[in-house]
């Protein structure tokens, strides 16, 4: 009703017979109030419609019931066709709402957003961090665990930090897509590689190389950065470096999908000439020309499972150190 006053803590206190201080500790969340005066209290809540101040309940529980979730990443990219990110973003929000949690979502591409990210969680102003997509040795995720802030990483941490960190088994899904490529009759398999200062490109290559070489085959390799863009251009670097090549993998489905056209605007017929492997599975791997043979990463169970085991550490319990998803190859017509 327009101009109607707000229920306050008293009137909820003389609707459910007890003390103000009584309604706040429930309100808050204590459990140190017997039950049948708990249950007083949340039915005089609801029949006043009564809504806790949230910066008070924030003093009392020193929780604010939310979590952030940093990316390093500029906002084109995040928001990009890449539906790595859009996929970790849902995981973390299906999981935070059946919490009944919220979600702040902070990019930190830049310098400035990097400090911004560092001054908003050093500040408290949410329950833990999960880190996606990090670069290099990002120190940050270490000094905040180091502050007693609970985070997770997506991604093992390339310094070595101890931190809890959820990732997928890249190693083992490139293998398996290496080791098709070699099962089927390819000897001159190049790949183009994800960016080396990213966990998820580092360990990719080295089980493209521990594959070829445990197979006595030659290395061809050419580095992208996960987009279109850099695929097609590496593309183009692996053809004129080795035009007999007869198969790539892909780090990326996005980088599979520029090779695809690449190897059309030079002739080669795939999978007849060259059989192409990508990886992640996204939604239009299966509507490319021919469908793509893939690695499938569960990319939204990553994110509510790095989520999950956030919560499980802000609530103060003990988290494993690492906890590794599977993957799984799809064969498609490309390969």
């Amino acid at each position: 009703m327009t101009g109607a006053q707000r229920p306050t803590l008293e009137a909820v206190a003389r609707r459910a017979g007890v003390s103000r201080a009584t309604v706040s500790r429930v309100v808050n969340g204590s459990t140190t109030v017997a039950e049948p005066i708990q249950e007083a209290v949340r039915q005089a809540v609801a029949e006043l419609g009564y809504v806790p101040n949230l910066a008070a309940r924030t003093l009392v529980t020193q929780r604010t019931d939310s979590i952030a979730l940093v990316m390093p990443e500029e906002a084109t990219r995040v928001f990009s066709d890449d539906q790595v990110f859009p996929g970790i973003i849902r995981g973390a929000a299906q999981e935070l709402e059946a919490a009944d949690k919220q979600l702040v979502l902070m990019l930190a591409g830049s310098p400035a957003g990097h400090e911004r990210v560092e001054r908003y969680t050093t500040g408290r102003h949410v329950d833990g961090v999960l880190f996606a997509s990090l670069h290099g040795a990002d120190p940050l995720p270490a000094k905040l665990a180091a502050l007693g802030i609970p985070v997770v990483c997506s991604g093992r941490p390339l310094d070595g930090a101890d931190v809890p960190y959820i990732d997928v088994d890249q190693v083992g899904g490139v293998t398996r897509a290496v080791r098709h490529l070699i099962d089927s009759g390819r000897r001159r398999i190049a790949t183009i590689a994800g960016p080396q200062d990213m966990v998820a490109g580092i360990e990719r290559l080295a089980g493209y190389r521990d594959t070829v070489a445990a197979a006595g085959l030659p290395e061809m390799v050419a580095v992208g950065d996960f987009t279109r863009e850099s695929g097609a251009a590496a593309m183009r670097e692996l053809l004129a470096a080795h035009p007999d090549l007869d198969a790539v993998f892909a780090a990326s489905d996005l980088m599979a999908h520029a090779a695809l056209r690449t190897l059309r605007e030079a002739g080669r017929r795939v999978p007849e000439d060259v059989a192409v492997i990508g990886f992640d599975d996204i939604e239009t791997a299966a509507y490319t020309d021919p469908p793509l043979t893939t690695v499938r990463q569960p990319i939204v169970e990553l994110g509510r499972q790095g989520t999950r085991l956030l919560l499980r550490l802000a609530a103060g319990e003990a988290v494993e150190p690492a906890l590794i998803l599977p993957t799984e190859l799809i064969i498609r017509d490309s390969a």
